[in-house]
């Protein structure tokens, strides 16, 4: 009877883990959209430096002021040698997906971003010279039929926000893989990752966002109906957009890997609904059929990637990431590989 509850309880608590990231994923993706698009904001690296801002003091709030979450120490010439090209990757990695934004559709943009398992494989290959099995290849085929399918039929489609939103892809696959040797040793989560890194973001990206768009946010300021209802709409994007990071830890840790893979899946679908259902943008039913297929893709990488990390030691299989160190790479907010998620 004892074990019954606890089975329902932990499902239970594994549901609203995933009801939970996917409500904050998918408002935080909403709401930078509608900042672009309804706002009439359009200044993408603005918008990343206040998530960047907001995100690095909900880290130390959560941090250093409440304690929730214990500070990882980091050797201060780590901090450069490291964490700096680490943020700096970071931060390309998330103004990327906020310029793809502020192009293209949400749909369009969440299947492109879809695309982030088969560049992180053949960056692997061909710069690491990692070996993959054949099971990986063939889950590639479904993923990148996919996305061809997507573009070619996309009705709204923009050659900088398609580029944009695959540069973001390189970029995820890119961090993905320094998190590995640049970050060895150190046992990141989602907080302290943005504890460390989003501080650097800000101090990168601050002065270009000053230079490229300052001249123009003051010509909207002056011009807009009600700029100060839209500046508290944009900060509490940043504010979402750290919760988001927290959701992470939190469905991380409530969830098995399968599980986890499947619910990043169907938070894209989620997200690509409630987006067409708020900005009416069209779809055919042909790039309908190519973000399904995208979705099975990549469903199907993540089952393979599972079996093949299940095989005994001394099989030739491709290389995993140990659970204890799923945390420090996933992409923390941006709109997603997976997860895609944003600072």
């Amino acid at each position: 009877m004892e074990e019954g509850r606890l089975c329902q309880w932990s499902v239970c608590r594994s549901l609203l883990a995933i009801v939970q990231w996917w409500g904050f994923n998918v408002t935080v993706i909403i709401i930078n959209k509608w900042i672009f698009q309804k706002l009439d904001f359009k200044f993408p690296l603005s918008v990343s430096c206040v998530h960047f801002i907001t995100s690095s003091f909900g880290a130390y709030m959560v941090i250093k002021v409440l304690k929730l979450k214990p500070l990882i120490v980091v050797d201060p010439e780590d901090r450069w040698k490291r964490i700096f090209p680490m943020s700096f990757v970071f931060c390309v990695n998330i103004v990327l997906g906020n310029v793809s934004l502020r192009y293209i559709p949400v749909s369009f943009m969440q299947t492109i971003k879809s695309f982030t398992p088969a560049t992180t494989v053949i960056l692997q290959w061909l710069v690491w010279r990692k070996y993959f099995d054949w099971r990986i290849w063939a889950s590639l085929i479904p993923i990148v039929g996919g996305i061809l399918l997507t573009s070619i039929t996309e009705l709204s489609f923009n050659m900088f926000g398609f580029c944009a939103a695959l540069f973001g892809c390189l970029a995820t696959s890119t961090k993905t893989i320094l998190a590995e040797s640049l970050l060895h040793g150190y046992k990141f989560d989602s907080i302290n990752t943005v504890y460390y890194m989003a501080p650097f973001a800000t101090l990168i990206l601050g002065v270009p966002a000053m230079l490229l768009e300052g001249n123009g946010i003051m010509e909207w300021f002056e011009t807009h109906p009600s700029p100060w209802p839209a500046l508290i709409i944009i900060f509490s994007s940043g504010v979402l957009a750290f919760c988001l990071n927290f959701s992470i830890f939190y469905v991380i840790h409530s969830t098995t890997a399968v599980t986890f893979n499947v619910a990043g899946n169907l938070k894209v679908a989620v997200a690509v609904l409630i987006s067409w259902m708020i900005f009416k943008n069209p779809i055919s039913s042909l790039n309908a059929v190519g973000c399904g297929i995208t979705l099975v893709g990549c469903t199907f990488y993540g089952y393979v990637r599972h079996l093949l990390s299940q095989q005994p030691p001394g099989t030739p299989r491709t290389p995993r990431t140990p659970r204890n160190r799923m945390e420090q790479l996933l992409p923390l907010v941006n709109n997603n590989d997976k997860l895609d998620d944003k600072i």
